[in-house]
């Protein structure tokens, strides 16, 4: 059977009116599925006592079929208006308390999703507070496929300017959602709903910084989390960063998007101290982190044998990655992982960036020569694409750094390795300056120990050095 079968259509021989608004959907069939579903929830008589206690319940197939129905006629605002006008969410709400199909519940609460897209009724479910403390507990839930769709339900509301702020403040007085949303990235393998998790936690840290300085805080105390049965169950003392890496390792093979996600999150927490220090003091003093994000630049993106142009492709999380590597080692120099000895490769992948960069440069510019007419009304659309702008401050930033680290023997093993040459050397100092003049003039006295030839070609490139020494 089909996940979401084809919705009936209104039959020519039903007696006119029967159609829901502009649709050729049926208000009748759609009663009687209702009907059904209120029936299912609250039976005439009462269950035989055959079924232990908390046991699941399947679905009866036709009844799911025709749920199902709903599910798809629901991204119809016609249809979501007409159930509304019913009191769908009303009736969902039954489903949630008492029914023990999780495939019934993952329906409902896709369909409210649906619902949820169109404005007006995204603020009825939203200003709902029974409602809104009822779909926060089905984060709680053990069923994989719920979680997903009351995710999505989540992050549709809190993607509309007018209910967001009303989630955001939900979302801060229940602290289970903390402890469930943790468990889920720091568990859960389905990488589907850990995208989905990791996008409503980005939007909820970039529309609220109390609520993220309030979750970086947490993990102080247990609290009750997701259960197979109804019966709580005491969680692990979660702390962020360990749930945030742990999604971003399930994900960073099977779907880009979904780590571009998480290292955002990463990114964010780098706004605020408590986040810069939530990352450097766990218990590894940041070591998996750095690892983590260090594999990803040296081993993953934008490859020697990549196209330049995958820069381009790229770009956001890799500005995302920079950003969590700069803090971190503008922090914890101090730190056996920084060190440059191990760092090197860092370096000439940093240069990488900064070549492909270019080349994506000189492409625009080329495409930008136009008549003095016209030049002044292509300004703005030939700039430098702003997010490449912001790739290449934070990539200089963090170079500079590592630049101003190395030592001698750094400098003779990045030679050696062949990240350091005539060529990287000079498209380094070509980005760098005039900025960042002081870290250009160190490593080139550095460099002078290692390899007098080289420093001396790259004075003659760039005058201004030999000025100054």
């Amino acid at each position: 059977m089909d996940r979401n079968p084809s919705p009936p259509c209104s039959d020519a021989e039903e007696e006119e009116g029967d159609a829901v608004g502009n649709t050729v959907y049926s208000k009748h069939w759609l009663f009687s599925v209702l009907t059904r579903l209120i029936e299912v929830i609250a039976p005439a008589e009462p269950e035989p006592a055959a079924s232990p206690e908390g046991a699941r319940t399947e679905l009866d197939e036709e009844m799911e079929n025709d749920i199902c129905k709903v599910w798809d006629m629901s991204m119809d605002e016609d249809v979501a208006l007409f159930l509304q006008e019913f009191n769908a969410p009303d009736i969902f709400m039954g489903v949630f308390a008492k029914s023990k199909c999780p495939r019934l519940t993952e329906i409902c609460v896709g369909i409210l999703g649906n619902m949820a897209c169109f404005q007006d009724i995204c603020m009825s479910i939203s200003k709902d507070e029974n409602l809104g403390q009822v779909l926060l507990q089905r984060l709680c839930d053990s069923d994989s496929p719920t979680l997903l769709e009351t995710s999505r339900l989540l992050l549709t509301c809190l993607s509309q300017p007018e209910v967001a702020n009303v989630w955001v403040e939900r979302i801060r007085e229940n602290p289970s959602v903390y402890d469930c949303v943790c468990f889920i990235m720091s568990s859960s393998t389905n990488v589907d709903l850990l995208v989905k998790v990791g996008e409503v936690v980005d939007k909820l840290f970039d529309l609220d910084e109390e609520l993220m300085l309030n979750w970086i805080k947490n993990g102080t105390c247990h609290s009750v989390g997701p259960s197979v049965d109804d019966s709580p169950e005491e969680l692990p003392d979660f702390k962020i960063v360990p749930c945030i890496l742990e999604a971003a390792k399930q994900v960073r093979s099977d779907n880009p998007e979904g780590l571009d996600v998480y290292m955002h999150i990463l990114q964010l927490l780098t706004t605020v101290d408590e986040g810069i220090q939530a990352i450097v003091q766990a218990p590894d003093g940041g070591k998996e982190t750095w690892s983590l994000l260090y594999d990803l630049v040296c081993q993953e993106l934008c490859q020697p044998d990549d196209p330049p142009i995958i820069v381009q492709e790229q770009k956001t999380v890799l500005a995302s990655i920079l950003s969590v590597l700069s803090a971190m080692f503008a922090s914890q120099t101090e730190h056996e992982y920084t060190r440059m000895r191990k760092n090197m490769p860092l370096i000439g992948s940093l240069i990488r960036i900064l070549q492909y960069m270019e080349g994506c440069g000189k492409r625009a510019v080329e495409n930008s020569k136009e008549s003095e007419q016209e030049e002044t009304e292509r300004t703005d659309v030939n700039e430098e694409d702003f997010h490449l702008k912001i790739l290449k401050d934070i990539c200089c930033e963090l170079l500079s750094n590592m630049l101003q680290e190395l030592t001698k023997e750094n400098t003779l093993e990045g030679l050696h390795q062949g990240h350091l040459n005539e060529q990287t050397c000079s498209c380094a100092f070509q980005n760098l300056l005039p900025l960042y003049f002081a870290s250009v003039e160190s490593f080139l006295e550095v460099l002078r120990e290692a390899d007098q030839t080289l420093a001396d070609n790259l004075e003659k490139r760039f005058p201004s050095l030999k000025v100054h020494t």
